[in-house]
């Protein structure tokens, strides 16, 4: 009898520690969602074409759809095949504070990594490059901020556009008078009115703002010069070198197959679901260069 009971008790506690030990393995984030059923993505409600709401009001778009591969991923790791996805909707100042406490497992936005933010969260691989550029009104010709002194130019708050406006004025002593937009639409409503002369902001998305303009479009133009290079990531908490790995195979498995290819001329390069809207945005060759060479580098330099 007490032979019996020793050996249950050494079963059992053998349970208990191969138990712990998978925690471990799992992280901390994989370690809550085996625990609670639930993954929660942060999503962007109107940034067009990575992340905005369809006509029934879902969550949809480019890093939408390379997270709904990682969450694939994450319920076979797991073997929850009823794992709940829970979606919080997110502004430019408000991602950011919600992965570092906690709230979100995904950021699925836009968000660019750089050095600073990195000391603060984590990012997956690079999903996309971008290009910081002004745009103005069509009989303007700006290329850079130095054109704009002592007039007022839009950007997004707490974007890294706002930041380096910011920055270069204040080095340059321009003068100009910035405006904030809380988000890239109001951003561009600022131009639209007048209220500014231009307005800061990277490429694909002015391009995007362009697209929803039919006509009127031409009433705008973007600048050839690039201000900065913007490498954009999903945004992860920091700490969990389990998940960061989870995510980052799950990403360098599509630039390895290929298929990132496919989903790219699906968001970039045709018309967007629930908006007719085609960017044709071919591919650059800064992200070329990403999928042959996956990388979650924050370094400007290693895009140029």
């Amino acid at each position: 009898m007490m032979r019996r009971l020793a050996r249950a008790s050494a079963a059992l506690a053998a349970l208990l520690l191969s138990f712990g030990a998978a925690r471990g393995a799992d992280g901390p984030t994989l370690a809550r969602v085996r625990d609670t059923g639930v993954i929660v993505i942060g999503y962007r409600p109107a940034s067009l074409p990575f992340s905005y709401l369809d006509a029934q009001l879902r969550p949809t778009g480019y890093t939408v759809e390379l997270c709904e591969r990682i969450v694939a991923a994450v319920r076979s790791r797991l073997q929850l095949p009823d794992l709940e996805v829970r979606r919080v909707e997110v502004a430019s100042a408000t991602r950011m504070p919600l992965v570092i406490n906690g709230t979100l497992d995904l950021e699925c936005g836009i968000t660019t990594n750089t050095a600073e933010r990195a000391r603060s969260q984590a990012f997956s691989l690079t999903i996309f490059v971008a290009e910081t550029r002004l745009m103005t009104r069509g009989g303007e010709r700006v290329q850079g901020l130095a054109d704009l002194r002592g007039l007022a130019v839009a950007s997004t708050i707490g974007t890294t556009s706002i930041q380096h406006l910011a920055k270069v004025n204040g080095q340059q002593g321009l003068g100009i008078r910035i405006l904030g937009g809380l988000d890239d639409p109001e951003g561009f409503q600022l131009l639209r009115s007048g209220r500014a002369s231009a307005f800061l902001m990277d490429d694909v998305l002015l391009r995007a703002l362009l697209a929803q303009q039919g006509p009127g479009a031409d009433d705008y133009r973007i600048s050839d010069q690039a201000l900065t290079v913007e490498p954009y990531a999903i945004g992860l908490r920091k700490g969990d070198p389990q998940f960061k790995a989870l995510v980052d195979e799950v990403l360098a498995g599509l630039y390895r197959s290929g298929e990132i290819h496919a989903i790219y001329r699906r968001w970039f390069e045709s018309p967007l679901p629930s908006q007719g809207l085609n960017l044709k945005l071919p591919m650059s060759a800064a992200f070329r260069r990403v999928i042959a060479n996956p990388t979650d580098s924050p370094d400007p330099e290693r895009y140029r």
